[in-house]
């Protein structure tokens, strides 16, 4: 027996070496279809930049805003082909093209001064005033006070035609500035006014809004990097990173725009994204406090608060709660010591303007179509802190994100905000979770403010493109809960990207 085992272990002579290991020869046309696809990504990006380029350089502006709608949708086309013709590249080849897009679409946004918005011109103000030693909740810009520190960049005087163009805003003295709203005081938490006097001090002078919109490309690619990061951890797949690298909307409204909602994208992320192990040391205190830190640069990144705090016991959630309560208070300090209550800015003053006060009929277009114009506040409310609580009670703390993802794009939708800008932390939160029908938010904000600059007037168009990005996310949710339930493999990544 022995001797039959022996014989029977060896090798075969008439066994060909080739067929000791698998044939490779099955794997050349996935190899080459792997080359294939990511030249078309590859392509695609380009593409991509160039529209970005010319959107942003020759595109049209609040000045000429009748080229806008083609030029944005001719980005959010090739947006889509890219992400996806991704899916077909090897993993490792579409990191690196996550992140070359990421860096390609940010130089893009820096191609022309700001187009749509004069956010920045404010945070240009608000960073030099403090330069100066003066609090930026102290004095509006147009302020006696703060003549001394006024430039003609700033505050050119006024010609024949006065404050005709679109970036020209009247003062009270007779001068134009690019400031929009100059006789108010600032809006922006303290985080903000923090990143503006950081901007300014590390500029040489004369760059004017060029060392914003560089901030701003910084900030982009930082958020991918802080992206793949997380994905990385979670074992992931990283092309999910591309809904954010990618999207149209972040060189236009992070880079040449330059708005500052992106630190508030980029400190959200490092607070939900995995921080190491559940419960590992200090884990939920870095958590906290970057969630608070993101809170006083904008207010909205406090709606990713319940996705923090989802399904925890009472000891975590203050673990988390506290942190983020002591930053905040901590970053208002120094202000409030110099401003008192003015740090609250304009910020009252804008909800009213802006229509957030029960009563108005400037936002709430949803709910505006079956309830009276007085109720459609309160009952948005009411909406976005039930499903808060739906997420504190019942969301998944190993995904916070995704809570994260529900409660604030909800909120957009039901408030239906004509500033685009505010979505940038849905785009965010999409690429983290990978539930891409949520870009429908974006989008609808995008149009109705694109329609806006082209003056449309009336509720119609805020209504139509937020009921269409309602359908969207709806629609989304449907096909893939039918999915999940026809498929064995329910894994994130073979169900949301």
């Amino acid at each position: 027996m022995g001797i039959r085992t022996s014989k029977t272990a060896a090798p075969r002579r008439d066994t060909p070496a080739a067929e000791a290991v698998p044939e490779p020869l099955p794997a050349a046309p996935r190899s080459r279809r792997a080359r294939t696809a990511t030249v078309v990504v590859a392509l695609l990006l380009a593409a991509l930049t160039a529209v970005v380029v010319a959107t942003v350089a020759v595109g049209g502006s609040s000045d000429a805003p009748d080229r806008l709608p083609y030029w944005y949708a001719a980005g959010w086309a090739v947006f889509a082909a890219a992400v996806v013709a991704v899916r077909r590249v090897p993993r490792r080849a579409a990191t690196w093209l996550v992140v070359a897009g990421s860096v390609a679409l940010a130089l893009a946004g820096l191609a022309g001064a700001p187009r749509t918005s004069t956010d920045m011109y404010r945070y240009a103000w608000d960073g030099k005033v403090q330069a100066a030693g003066v609090s930026p909740y102290a004095y509006a810009p147009d302020a006696p006070e703060l003549a001394r520190l006024r430039d003609p960049w700033l505050f050119p005087a006024a010609g024949s035609a006065g404050c005709a163009r679109w970036t020209a805003h009247p003062t009270t003295g007779g001068d134009c500035t690019p400031i929009n709203r100059p006789s108010v005081h600032t809006i922006y938490p303290p985080v903000a006014e923090g990143w503006f006097l950081a901007v300014h001090a590390l500029s040489p002078s004369g760059l004017r809004h060029k060392p914003l919109q560089i901030g701003g490309a910084l900030l982009a690619v930082a958020t991918t990097g802080a992206l793949l990061t997380a994905l990385r951890r979670r074992g992931a797949d990283p092309r999910r990173a591309a809904l954010w690298a990618w999207c149209p909307m972040v060189p236009v409204a992070a880079v040449n725009d330059a708005h500052v909602d992106t630190l508030g994208a980029l400190l959200t992320v490092l607070a939900l994204g995995p921080l190491g192990a559940l419960g590992a040391a200090g884990g939920p205190l870095r958590r906290g406090a970057l969630l608070g830190a993101a809170i006083a640069v904008k207010l909205l990144p406090g709606l990713a608060v319940p996705g923090a705090l989802a399904r925890r016991s009472p000891r975590q959630a203050l673990r988390i709660v506290l942190p983020a309560v002591a930053v905040i208070v901590l970053a208002y300090l120094p202000y409030v010591a110099a401003s008192g209550g003015g740090v609250l800015g304009y910020l009252p003053g804008y909800l009213q303007e802006e229509g957030y006060e029960p009563g108005s009929v400037r936002r709430f277009a949803l709910l505006r179509l079956v309830l009276p114009d007085a109720a459609a506040g309160p009952v948005a409310l009411v909406s976005i802190a039930a499903v808060a609580v739906w997420v504190l009670r019942r969301g998944d703390p190993l995904r916070p994100w995704s809570g994260a993802l529900l409660v604030t794009g909800t909120a957009l939708l039901l408030s239906s905000p004509s500033y685009y800008w505010y979505a940038l932390l849905v785009v965010a939160l999409v690429a983290l979770d990978g539930r891409w029908e949520w870009l429908a938010v974006p989008l609808a904000g995008l149009a109705l403010y694109t329609g806006g600059e082209m003056g449309a007037r009336g509720d119609l168009l805020q209504s139509v493109a937020y009921g269409a990005a309602a359908l969207a996310v709806v629609a989304g949710a449907a096909v893939r809960a039918n999915w999940r339930g026809s498929t064995v493999d329910t894994s994130a990544a073979s169900v949301s990207y």
